[in-house]
């Protein structure tokens, strides 16, 4: 099976969706993520992005729940965004112990410190829910290991891409991976504030 490298566990949740071979993004991108580097990873709609953020994610937690801070923070656009997320990790990490949060502006502030709180290993967010977490306390961002962004072709909004910026300032060092259809040069100068050394994915349409 390609997917062979990945943990028993999400092997077997490939085999309960009968999803036997990775489409070419992925067979491009999961070993370069799965290297621990920073990648921008460009293709199409349908290419498979979503489903290699996920794998790549619960890979490098090794599908286990440990300690009560995040460990891997998925930021996406909002809060419909975030909670199809949230259940499409929800199906991958079914019968682990993993915890899984979907945070967003609409959900009040101290609600989600209180959930937090308890223990999590996975947030999904947006850029401004994350900030003012931060700000509040809200959340530890001292244990995280990878920081997924998905279609990230929002982030060129002003107030979007300020957020985000200031608040991976604060963050320790930690693995990016950021999912876009285009590379937009917006986005290339993330390269100056915490996508250092960052390797380039691209899938083109025709492949």
């Amino acid at each position: 099976m390609p997917f062979k490298k990945l943990h028993s566990h999400l092997l077997e949740a490939l085999e309960r969706f009968s999803i036997e071979s990775p489409t070419a993004f992925q067979k491009k991108s999961i070993p370069i993520i799965k290297s621990g580097a920073n990648v921008f990873c460009t293709a199409p709609k349908d290419s498979g992005k979503t489903t290699a953020l996920i794998l790549t994610t619960l890979h490098k937690l090794k599908c286990e729940a440990l300690g009560n801070a995040p460990r891997a923070l998925v930021i996406a656009e909002n809060k419909s965004k975030v909670l199809e997320l949230y259940d499409a990790f929800f199906n991958y990490a079914k019968y682990s112990s993993l915890r899984i949060y979907a945070s967003y502006e609409e959900l009040h502030i101290d609600v989600q410190k209180s959930e937090i709180y308890m223990g999590i290993d996975i947030l999904i967010t947006t850029p401004k829910t994350l900030q003012k977490l931060f700000l509040n306390n809200g959340v530890s961002i001292s244990e995280l290991k990878i920081c997924s962004i998905e279609d990230a072709d929002f982030l060129t909004h002003k107030s979007e891409y300020t957020a985000l910026t200031t608040t991976a300032e604060s963050i320790r060092k930690c693995q990016y991976v950021m999912y876009s259809e285009n590379l937009h040069p917006k986005l290339k100068r993330l390269k100056e504030f915490f996508m250092e050394g960052a390797r380039y994915v691209k899938i083109e349409a025709k492949e």
